[in-house]
């Protein structure tokens, strides 16, 4: 075993730039990085979309120990993956040359390889531009996909024309001279910005439920509760902080019928992470059913052999 909190051994071969993790929530993800940073002598940068808010450290589980881009805007804030790219490259960069490596970590599938790769990602819009293509899809959805057609047919095949958020954004990006059918997929390609070990951790769905469980029952021990009202009295939530897991439920209902219902949310979520996980290109597999050094040991050894 890897003697935890000492640096990396530079007489074997050195690492990757970046040891980058990605499990479905509640697989341990957090014990793992903190143990791997200990060890490589860096630190952990977040790829959590909703971490990166302030005011709600219990209910977005944000660790402990100091990590990158954890509370670092307002829930009035709407972050984007743009600008969440442009953060993420900045540290990586900054870790990679004071340390020599760094390790990012995140259940947000996007976010994660926002981090890595250098993606083609679509301009903002112009002031006023989605609210006409959204009144338009609302009036007519049907001929609001068939304006899509005629302006950008790749997009359109690739969009359900039920689908109301991504309609909206590929007509909003016709305006801009674009597309939001990529020119190549960077998504789910294994080119990334730097020398790079990604990690999936295989939670088996029962253990994966046992520990949603736990999490949430000591996220209430916690207070998530009092944390969830004093976030939402009067603050404005963006649309991207309002999709935190379990924020609404634990305003409006009571805290039994939240717990269940953030469990529920929380498992469902965990099955589109797995999904997520298995679509990552060169992403490596490991057994995270057992405790979180043994998991970090095998993840070394990864690296080494790189």
């Amino acid at each position: 075993m890897v003697g935890w909190g000492a640096p990396w051994d530079m007489t074997s071969s050195p690492p990757p730039d970046v040891v980058a993790i990605f499990g479905p929530t509640a697989s341990g993800k957090t014990a793992v990085a903190e143990l791997l940073a200990s060890a490589l002598g860096t630190e952990i940068v977040s790829a959590d979309a909703m971490q990166v808010y302030r005011g709600l450290p219990i209910l977005t589980n944000q660790p402990e120990s100091s990590t990158r881009l954890v509370a670092i805007r307002d829930l009035s804030h709407e972050m984007s993956v743009a600008e969440y790219a442009t953060l993420a490259h900045e540290v990586i960069d900054e870790l990679v040359l004071a340390n020599g490596a760094a390790v990012v970590a995140g259940g947000t599938g996007l976010y994660l390889r926002a981090a890595l790769v250098d993606l083609d990602l679509p301009p903002t819009a112009r002031s006023g531009g989605r609210a006409r293509w959204e009144r338009l899809y609302d009036d007519d959805p049907d001929a609001a996909y068939a304006r899509l057609g005629d302006l950008d047919p790749a997009a359109a095949a690739i969009v359900h024309r039920n689908d109301r958020r991504r309609v909206v954004r590929a007509l909003e990006l016709t305006d801009l001279g674009t597309s939001l059918a990529p020119v190549r997929n960077q998504l789910w390609s294994t080119d990334t910005r730097r020398p790079t070990l990604v990690v999936g951790l295989d939670v088996p769905p029962a253990s994966l439920e046992r520990r949603i469980r736990e999490r949430t029952g000591a996220m209430f021990a916690r207070g998530v509760v009092d944390e969830v009202r004093r976030a939402l009295a009067g603050h404005d939530v963006s649309r991207t902080a309002e999709k935190a897991l379990g924020l609404r439920e634990l305003a409006e209902l009571s805290p039994e019928q939240a717990c269940e219902a953030l469990v529920a949310r929380t498992r469902r979520y965990a099955a589109y992470q797995r999904k997520w996980m298995r679509r990552i290109g060169g992403i490596v597999m490991i057994d995270a059913d057992r405790p979180p050094d043994k998991v970090a040991d095998a993840i070394l050894e990864l690296a080494r052999a790189r």
